[in-house]
């Protein structure tokens, strides 16, 4: 999912089905379009034209999109859709020198968009304008190619079908009834195939409902298949009904009931609902009357979804009958009441354990016993065992396999140092760095044996060796590298002991590099490459707002009450030490201390020492690969140079800044052993 200037991967409306034929219907594009034209076309125009060709022959090889040799006020943009980062409010600038612009939809990771004009006359107009245009959009150009389609139909069901599946709902009460019906506080819901106990938010997948799903709802699944939205049929179906003024809370479909993706189909009347990420980002999606909503990876998994119960939703005014993500645009919005909804949400079973890339908010991957922020010595060291030396241990080949470009100001500085230089670095890794200046003599240490083998294997010098205690002799080097290593131990004075250990290896006049992960990942308004890799999924926690680690941490204990009384008991003996949360890859820090996910890629062999069981151990075991669990402290801005001039004797702060979501520092030993 991308950020706020692009909308999330969302939803399926009709979107995802008017893009695979069907509904949108028309001619394919004839190679002689414009062909009436007799004027002579200059070498730009013919370029043009050229790639116009292209683009509606990749719609409809791909997409299945057939264009129109005529024109009409309906236009498909290639180039311009959110899967190639052109955000909605972007494109609607651009389409709006066109002429009137009626709707705008914009699929789901979809590289086009379409595009309705209030007249045939405009859509003309838009088509000669803006063919071709140029569009910035962050740090990237793209071009944007027109071609007309005969029109775009936003249902997925006819009102035909709208009918029969609303009467196939039997609302009243048997005490022989062969489905489970429950009357909610705020909607009335109905269950097939199997019950959603709302008491434990899960079901019981040995009882299922006698009767199964209602056949009406065959044919709408068979073309769900075929047209991609799903891979197996389902056997659940939830009907919910909401009167105006009534909603459903923010939430996450439980991921140990419910495989990926869920089908929501929306009948009798149009809907606003609210999207939220962990990260504070939210997104308002219309969801109009007979429209299917596609939920898939990140947004079934980590975004909350709910209803806000209210009489009235606030649309924008050239979409009241349509559907599309919510603008800033305050000029372009209306009121629109609400009217009786029902939505027939579909799921698959889930049988096995989740396995899912969001352990933060999945059940099945919460750990039974979270461990706390340790106070003691023995309960850090105890920690560090468990969740950092035998994590790196179990991952090193393919820890390894990830590792392979050194940083270019990691780099710079091994290369600034004087040949004959004595270099160690202390946290070694596979030894990537070990190798950069030939002009120095260098030496590795790491508490891993698998990763010190690796580097033996490459023919560096590297030994085992915990970094609070090398057994190098004092004032021995002329520089130290620790790169990603010393947010690795779980208290201060453990973390200062590491700079101290730097310290003593040094030379007076000696120079030492540190790496610390930042919880700033987004610095100068730039996100690091961590964050921007995260955008690239198909890419939700349990409340209204996720904006600080307070906010977090309550949502965590009000989940994991619900989750397991065991949990709730070891967090009741721990009150006056925070517990250690799972962070979800690629997102923003919500607390310092926490544990980030390694996700084992099976087709990565792990090292004989891998095997030897993990007191951590994998979460599950699948074809996608056992999950671990290592232990970070993510530094505060000002952290790590306090730190090093307020903990550590005999050094200077040379330079500090942020690198790649990293906080980093370059110490000078001034006098003696640092102590």
């Amino acid at each position: 999912m991308q950020e706020k200037q692009q909308e999330p991967s969302l939803l399926g409306t009709k979107y995802e089905d008017l893009a695979r034929g069907g509904q949108i219907r028309g001619c394919t594009m004839d190679s002689s379009m414009d062909s009436t034209r007799s004027v002579r076309r200059t070498k730009e125009e013919k370029k043009l034209f050229r790639r116009q060709i292209k683009a509606s022959h990749t719609l409809l090889k791909h997409e299945g999109i057939s264009t129109a040799s005529h024109p009409t006020k309906h236009l498909v943009v290639s180039n311009g859709g959110l899967g190639n980062g052109v955000s909605r409010e972007s494109l609607l600038e651009v389409l709006k020198e066109g002429g009137t612009v009626e709707s705008l939809l914009t699929p789901p990771a979809k590289p086009y968009a379409f595009v309705t004009y209030s007249s045939t006359e405009a859509g003309q107009n838009a088509y000669t304008l803006l063919n071709g245009r140029a569009l910035q959009c962050h740090d990237q150009s793209v071009t944007l190619y027109f071609s007309y389609v005969e029109k775009v139909l936003e249902g997925f069901v006819s009102p035909e079908e709208e009918l029969q599946l609303l009467q196939a709902v039997d609302w009243t009460p048997h005490t022989a009834d062969v489905t489970v019906q429950k009357a909610l506080k705020h909607r009335r819901v109905k269950h097939y195939g199997y019950e959603f106990r709302y008491d434990n938010n899960n079901i019981d997948k040995d009882k299922p409902l006698a009767g199964g799903l209602p056949a009406e709802c065959d044919a709408l699944l068979q073309r769900c298949l075929a047209d991609g939205h799903i891979s197996v049929l389902p056997d659940q179906l939830t009907v919910n009904q909401y009167q105006s003024g009534q909603g459903i809370p923010p939430h996450v479909d439980t991921h140990s009931a419910f495989e990926d993706p869920i089908l929501s189909l929306s009948l009798g009347a149009k809907t606003v609902m609210d999207f939220k990420h962990p990260d504070g980002r939210s997104v308002a999606v219309v969801l109009p009357e007979r429209s299917l909503l596609v939920m898939k990876g990140e947004s079934r998994y980590l975004w909350t979804h709910g209803i806000t119960p209210r009489k009235f939703d606030v649309v924008p005014v050239s979409e009241v009958e349509g559907s599309g993500v919510m603008t800033s645009d305050l000029s372009n919005l209306t009121l629109k009441r609400r009217g009786t909804r029902t939505s027939l949400t579909f799921r698959k079973i889930r049988h096995i354990p989740c396995n899912c890339a969001y352990p933060s908010v999945c059940d099945s991957q919460l750990l039974s016993s979270p461990p706390t922020v340790p106070v003691a010595e023995g309960d850090a060291c105890r920690l560090e065992e468990q969740y950092v030396h035998q994590v790196y241990e179990d991952i090193s080949s393919h820890f390894s396999s990830t590792r392979h470009s050194p940083w270019p100001h990691v780099q710079d500085f091994l290369l600034s140092l004087p040949p004959g230089s004595i270099l160690a670095d202390i946290g070694c890794g596979n030894g990537k760095y070990l190798g950069i200046n030939p002009e120095v003599i260098s030496v590795g240490c790491d508490h891993s044996a698998n990763l010190v083998q690796i580097c033996v294997e490459r023919g560096y010098e590297a030994f085992v060796s915990d970094a609070l205690s090398v057994p190098l002799r004092s004032g021995s080097c002329d520089a130290c590298i620790s790169i990603a290593v010393i947010h690795h131990f779980s208290t201060q004075e453990r973390r200062q002991a590491a700079v101290r250990e730097l310290v003593r290896l040094l030379k007076v006049g000696g120079r030492a590099l540190i790496y610390v992960w930042a919880m700033e990942q987004e610095y100068n308004n730039q996100k690091s490459k961590y964050l921007k890799e995260g955008t690239t999924g198909a890419s939700v926690e349990r409340s209204d707002e996720l904006k600080t680690e307070e906010n977090m941490f309550n949502q965590q204990e009000e989940h994991d009450r619900k989750m397991s009384s065991d949990m709730k008991c070891t967090e009741e003996q721990n009150v006056t030490q925070p517990r250690i949360h799972i962070h979800t890859n690629r997102t923003a820090f919500l607390s310092q201390d926490l544990l980030v996910p390694w996700h084992l890629k099976c087709n990565v062999d792990k090292n004989k020492g891998a095997g030897s069981g993990s007191t951590n151990g994998p979460l599950e075991n699948t074809s996608q690969g056992p999950v671990f669990h290592r232990y970070y402290h993510v530094f505060q801005q000002g952290e790590l140079e306090e730190m090093c001039c307020c903990g550590v004797t005999g050094v200077k702060v040379l330079r500090s800044y942020h690198d790649q979501g990293n906080w980093c520092v370059e110490l000078e030993k001034t006098h003696g052993n640092s102590s």
